[in-house]
């Protein structure tokens, strides 16, 4: 589970939101008209509404939902919810707010698509990750999405169960630090693999574990050992990232690096993998019984889509209702927990 917002100062959140959001310019227009007609008619009903989904997942958007709604100036908004981190069956109720609508109804093209697309993401994540286990799985997706959004996606991953992401921005979100090896254009622009390794060990501190790419020029297991030979103890592991033109990253290639670096006596030294990796692919590799001691996954976790969720009011001014086809009133969820706004 990714950490809360516990922990940071009074009313502030690690998702604060933009002036877009808060303005409603990224809203569905509908909603800002309904506003506006409601005030015209002198309405603001207290009503409750309730946020679900139709599929099971593992929650994620909740911490920046509740970081909008901390902006809402009215104490006589509540919120309660599961947490981000967390498994839901479809149809539960996963955050219901109460509270009067022209306080926050605005807000619900937001609020949805926040629980939305993180929960698509975390659960993709999740899925990568029960195929791997208990070999830890780590985010390499940021490349695929907007800038905008990317600290977003690998916060959901790291929500999902990844052990790690590339970015600072998403790492700091997630509460972890940044993972990574060293670019292949570091390798091509000193135009070769050992030259890159050494300077990556010169420069870098010691806490930067040493995690060599391996497949820019030469044989795979050759280029581990080359590499782990000068080294040494210092060489944490070397990255497979065979492109698909060479036949990619095979069991049979990450067994002849095995094979060469425990030859060459550097067993200490792991072998981490990526290039095109999901679960169907992980669950294959660990079938196999590959010696993987690291995944890492891209497309297969940014490029998840949606999990889409539904927003229903269940009460206006402590009246049941309902849309056809819905049961009126509030839904039975024992596992919501209330969120304090206002701290």
């Amino acid at each position: 589970m990714v950490p809360t917002d516990i922990g940071l100062p009074a009313g502030t959140t690690r998702f604060p939101p933009d002036r877009e959001t808060l303005g409603g310019g990224n809203a569905d227009i509908y909603f800002d008209r309904g506003r506006r007609i409601l005030r015209a008619e002198g309405l603001n009903p207290r009503v409750v509404l309730e946020f679900f989904a139709r599929q099971r997942g593992i929650l994620c958007g909740i911490e920046e939902a509740t970081g909008l709604l901390r902006q809402l100036p009215s104490p006589q908004v509540t919120v309660t919810a599961l947490s981000d981190g967390d498994w839901f069956d479809p149809g539960e109720v996963v955050m219901r707010i109460s509270g009067p609508y022209l306080e926050f109804g605005l807000y619900e093209t937001a609020l949805l698509g926040m629980l939305s697309s993180q929960t698509g993401w975390a659960t993709a994540a999740a899925a990568c990750v029960a195929a791997a286990s208990p070999v830890p799985v780590v985010s390499f997706g940021a490349r695929h999405v907007h800038p905008l959004v990317s600290a977003r996606m690998e916060y959901a991953a790291v929500g999902g169960g990844c052990v790690g992401c590339a970015t600072p921005a998403g790492a700091a979100l997630a509460g972890v630090a940044p993972t990574g090896t060293l670019p292949h254009a570091l390798v091509l622009s000193m135009g070769d693999t050992l030259h890159a390794a050494e300077a990556f060990d010169r420069h870098l501190p010691g806490d930067v574990q040493r995690i060599v790419l391996v497949d820019t020029y030469a044989d795979e297991a050759e280029e581990s050992v080359r590499v782990a030979d000068a080294i040494g103890s210092r060489l944490h592991g070397v990255r497979l990232d065979t492109p698909s033109e060479l036949g990619g990253v095979t069991v049979e290639l990450v067994e002849r690096v095995r094979r060469r670096l425990d030859g060459a006596g550097h067993q200490h030294v792991k072998i981490f993998v990526s290039g095109g990796f999901g679960p169907e692919r992980i669950e294959r590799m660990r079938a196999a019984g590959a010696p993987v001691d690291g995944f890492g996954v891209g497309s297969a976790i940014s490029a998840a889509p949606p999990i889409e969720f539904t927003a229903d009011i269940k009460e206006v001014d402590a009246a049941p209702v309902a849309k056809r086809g819905r049961v009126p009133g509030r839904t039975a969820s024992p596992r919501l927990r209330e969120i304090n706004l206002h701290p």
